[in-house]
């Protein structure tokens, strides 16, 4: 994998890591941390992988390792001052918190899907799980939240 190919596939995809590390952070900044540490650790392994096609789903993994690393470290609670406020609502307030309700097990795969266009075998490889689980985990994750939006 030579550096032109690596940047350009950085430059591509680094809005669809910055989703996946907020799914998972909640926190700009440390989803900026993750990134910068993720693409890091991808440039130093990247003779670990063998097929550049698998290139998204790598990264992907690598990324999810370090959101969970950073959210490790992290402190357990945050002053509300702290809490900024977000730059603009989301369009649905009941989905959003819906969604923020969901447990990450199942939020993950189901934004890996929708909001990022994951196939379930992409998705399976990205969350080191079996596309059955990541299938398992979206189909619970829409009924909960069908189940939410109907209350």
């Amino acid at each position: 994998m030579d550096k032109e190919f690596f940047v350009s596939e950085m430059d591509k995809n680094s809005g669809m890591m910055f989703r996946v590390a907020y799914t998972i952070l909640r926190n700009p900044d440390d989803c900026r941390d993750a990134i910068q540490e993720a693409a890091l650790k991808a440039w130093a392994k990247r003779k670990g992988l063998r097929e550049e096609s698998r290139f998204i789903p790598w990264l992907m993994r690598i990324l999810v390792n370090e959101c969970y690393s950073l959210r490790r470290k992290a402190p357990l609670h945050v002053p509300l001052e702290q809490i900024p406020e977000p730059a603009q609502p989301p369009p649905d307030p009941t989905l959003a918190m819906a969604l923020h309700a969901l447990p990450e097990k199942l939020r993950l795969p189901l934004m890996l899907q929708y909001a990022e266009g994951m196939e379930y075998k992409e998705i399976a490889a990205v969350l080191h799980l079996p596309q059955s689980t990541v299938r398992g985990r979206i189909h619970r994750a829409k009924m909960l939240l069908r189940k939410e939006l109907e209350a």
